[in-house]
């Protein structure tokens, strides 16, 4: 219920706040866009390098030397 004494919101008014609102969030996504691009990097080559050394470890472990004599 709006009272007399309350000035009605205009398109102009709703855009502004909405406007400034959206500014504000792009502003805060690229200021963290560049940390979030740098910790993904640093975790996918961790990923890489650890998958790689756990692979190494398990091939070590299961290879079969096989001694071959001629007679």
């Amino acid at each position: 219920m709006a009272t007399e004494t309350e000035t009605p919101t205009s398109k102009e008014d709703l855009r502004e706040t909405l406007q400034s609102f959206q500014d504000g969030l792009r502003g805060a996504i690229d200021d963290r866009r560049q940390t979030l691009v740098t910790v993904g990097a640093v975790v996918g080559v961790t990923v890489v390098v650890v998958a790689y050394l756990l692979g190494r470890r398990v091939g070590r472990r299961r290879t079969t030397f096989v001694e071959i004599r001629r007679v």
